[in-house]
């Protein structure tokens, strides 16, 4: 259970309720965002991962001060980065001495209770990021999602080895057959969660290359591309178009 205590924590709250993330980059963490009660519930390890790289440096600006904001930012910066794809070890040295000092401005405005054995940790990830490599290779996030998935097919407690192998099987098989099914909704036609239009009437008129699953956001800006950028685009849709191909073979 998360409390915030910070001033407009409802406006905050209501940030969080209506942050939408793409298909299995979180959960839905609006069902965990109490706004009445100034709580966040339920959350899971990886969505507090979430909520610290990406919703919280949004959310607290407006209602901390700058000397406590900075920091809180600069450690959500230092968790984005260590937990990049790529990972470079100069980036990794800057990050080993950068995270002693957010450490040490944290002190300042939190008391000595806050920081326990799991805050210290955060200083040896850099280095352990080294000897490893890119952390989401060694992270247990998509085992305790698959432990999860395989602890709900227990249904009799008496034989829980025998409830999941028999769970796993009859997913395996109900997902094979799901391939050949037409006319139902199946997870494999199912809409994406946060569904952006694709399936629209007017993305079905255009060639499968236009059609990707954007929203376009902002303000409209034109750009003049160079002759070079105009065959590189122009190669790309001819061999990349399914419209095309009988025409090209």
């Amino acid at each position: 259970m998360l409390y915030i205590y910070i001033k407009g924590e409802k406006r905050f709250l209501q940030v969080s309720k209506i942050g939408e993330f793409p298909d299995s980059f979180a959960s839905n963490i609006a069902r965990c965002v109490n706004a009445n009660e100034g709580k966040i519930l339920g959350l899971k390890s990886h969505d507090c991962h979430v909520l610290l790289q990406r919703l919280i440096p949004i959310g607290i600006r407006a209602y901390l001060r700058k000397d406590v904001c900075t920091p809180l930012i600069e450690l959500s910066n230092f968790f984005q980065e260590i937990c990049a794809k790529t990972l470079n070890v100069q980036d990794l040295e800057k990050l080993e001495e950068g995270i002693v000092l957010i450490l040490c401005k944290l002190e300042i405005f939190f008391p000595p209770a806050f920081f326990d054995v799991m805050v210290h940790l955060v200083v040896h990830l850099p280095y352990e990021a080294k000897l490893v490599g890119p952390v989401s290779y060694s992270w247990m996030y998509p085992i305790e999602r698959n432990l999860g998935k395989l602890k709900r097919f227990v249904k009799n407690k008496a034989h829980p080895e025998g409830s999941i192998a028999e769970g796993y099987i009859v997913n395996d098989l109900l997902t094979f057959c799901s391939m050949y099914l037409r006319g139902i909704e199946t997870k494999f036609n199912r809409d994406e969660r946060n569904d952006d239009g694709s399936r629209s009437s007017q993305n079905a008129e255009r060639m499968s290359i236009f059609s990707q699953k954007v929203r376009p956001f902002g303000a409209t800006h034109f750009i003049q591309y160079s002759q070079q950028d105009i065959n590189s685009a122009h190669w790309y849709v001819l061999n990349n178009c399914e419209e095309l191909k009988p025409y090209i073979d």
